[in-house]
């Protein structure tokens, strides 16, 4: 079996739904939303790949979208919210978000951690239903 390869796939927004593709291979593929998106991403590498009987792990594919993106799509995650959460200044994080400013490596870690975090707390909750 040959090496593994790990690949990154770029997420963009698009008018019918969402695309990813590869800047290191030629893989591109598309989805009306996120998960079929990451879903079709997996057949597409899987096939890619096949000629040379490489076995991806889900693992071995990064997916990585612009804050612009992210938040325009993730509408739930409020960025003031994520702010305060993370102890960062609102204004510089929505200056992130519109695209204004770029965060450099450690901010861009430090809102990552945030999401991440927020995303286990909701993963962690049960709803009661009221009578």
């Amino acid at each position: 079996m040959a090496k593994k390869k790990k690949i990154t796939m770029t997420v963009e927004k698009t008018d019918t739904g969402f695309s990813a593709f590869s800047q290191d291979y030629p893989i591109f593929t598309t989805g009306q939303s996120i998960p079929e998106l990451i879903n079709n991403t997996y057949e597409a590498t899987e096939f890619y790949f096949e000629e040379e009987a490489i076995k991806l792990d889900h693992k071995d594919i990064r997916f990585e979208i612009d804050f612009k993106q992210f938040f325009k799509f993730y509408k739930v995650i409020n960025a003031k919210f994520l702010a305060e959460k993370i102890g960062m200044n609102a204004t510089l994080l929505s200056q992130y978000v519109q695209g204004h400013k770029k965060p450099s490596a450690k901010q861009t870690e430090k809102i990552l951690s945030g999401i991440h975090q927020i995303g286990q707390e909701l993963s962690g909750i049960n709803l009661l239903q009221t009578a």
